[in-house]
């Protein structure tokens, strides 16, 4: 079992939605849980997913901060009341009346959390709440669940990023492999030394742990990649992007690092030739590259990866990316493809 597969015991989609073997119970308030209806579970326990577009039922911000408190028949007024409240507390104001496939990845994490805590459930779970959120909104994100906490709110978070529950967390549970490996308290977990939580695939809880991890080898490559004069607006809206000179030297790691929706992602899509409209000058050592050029030099892990997944199997993704039409699969191949997996930790899974 991992944490997902937990999470989702907690909100009823096991066994409502998902199917499998279950052996054991859920009680929620000295129910079993899966003698109540989703409905009924959703009006005492609150989700929110690690990827929010699986959970948006509108097109536009405020209707979906709405959507649950409809669903559950409550007054107009009513509604309004919980969405401007909730709009406060997470500083969402600003995303009101907004189309959602406008919104970056953070900006719709924000409003999955304001949605989920609109319908004021008993119990919040919440599936890595903070992967896509940025520095500002995680802060506003612990008010609210330092708000929850003091109502006597239940909630359960599954994360790797600790640092903004260090004084929330009350129990701390550690699950590898389907199991059960730690349980502590907040003052036992933090006599854990950080080398110890990077083993145990944690995040330090500080900056100050970090003195105790090993940095990585530094690499250097030749030259250095110039983009000159980027600009990119999407259609009816001010320019997102406008650079005009930088410089990345090659074989370096460049931190990109901004607000939700100061145009991280933007820039990514423009420096690998995705967006068309994107104006610009990329070049090295006096050649410049076109959009179409960029597309098969570089290569973009999107936020989102179900958007760039298209095989069945961890393996066959990888060699649909090998050279050749024919020979995807020839035992060369295949070799790579092996060697890739192995160095990532992910051979185990090839035929996931």
């Amino acid at each position: 079992m991992r944490k997902n597969s937990l999470t989702r015991l907690f909100n009823g989609l096991i066994p409502h939605y998902y199917d499998g073997k279950l052996e054991g119970r859920v009680i929620l308030d000295g129910k079993d849980m899966s003698s109540l209806s989703l409905f009924d579970i959703s009006k005492k326990v609150g989700s929110v997913f690690q990827n929010p577009r699986s959970q948006f039922f509108n097109v536009d911000t405020t209707s979906e901060i709405a959507f649950g408190c409809e669903n559950h028949g409550l007054e107009e007024a009513e509604i309004r009341k919980r969405v401007k409240l909730v709009s406060e507390q997470l500083n969402l104001t600003n995303l009101l009346d907004r189309s959602v496939f406008s919104l970056s990845g953070g900006e719709k994490q924000k409003i999955a959390c304001g949605s989920a805590a609109a319908v004021e459930p008993d119990v919040f779970v919440l599936d890595e709440p903070s992967s896509n959120l940025d520095a500002y909104s995680i802060a506003d994100f612990r008010k609210l669940l330092k708000i929850l906490k003091s109502q006597g709110k239940t909630i359960i978070i599954a994360e790797h990023r600790l640092y903004y529950l260090y004084d929330l967390a009350d129990r701390i549970i550690y699950l590898s492999d389907g199991e059960i490996q730690g349980d502590y308290t907040l003052p036992e977990f933090q006599l854990i030394p950080a080398a110890e939580k990077a083993k145990m695939g944690l995040r330090p809880l500080g900056l100050g742990e970090f003195a105790d991890i090993e940095p990585a080898s530094l690499h250097s490559g030749q030259g250095i990649w110039k983009l000159n004069h980027f600009h990119f607006a999407y259609k009816k809206q001010p320019e997102t992007l406008s650079l005009e000179n930088i410089e990345l030297p090659a074989g370096n790691v460049t931190a990109v690092i901004g607000h939700n929706g100061a145009g991280k992602t933007t820039l990514s899509r423009c420096l690998c030739g995705l967006e068309k409209r994107c104006k610009g000058i990329l070049e090295k050592e006096g050649t410049s590259y076109s959009s179409k050029q960029r597309l098969k030099l570089c290569y973009m892990v999107m936020q989102d990866v179900n958007h760039q997944l298209f095989t069945e199997s961890v393996l066959e993704e990888v060699l649909l990316s090998m050279p050749g039409k024919d020979s995807d699969e020839s035992p060369e191949n295949v070799a790579k493809a092996e060697a890739i997996l192995t160095e990532m930790d992910l051979l185990p899974y090839k035929a996931c």
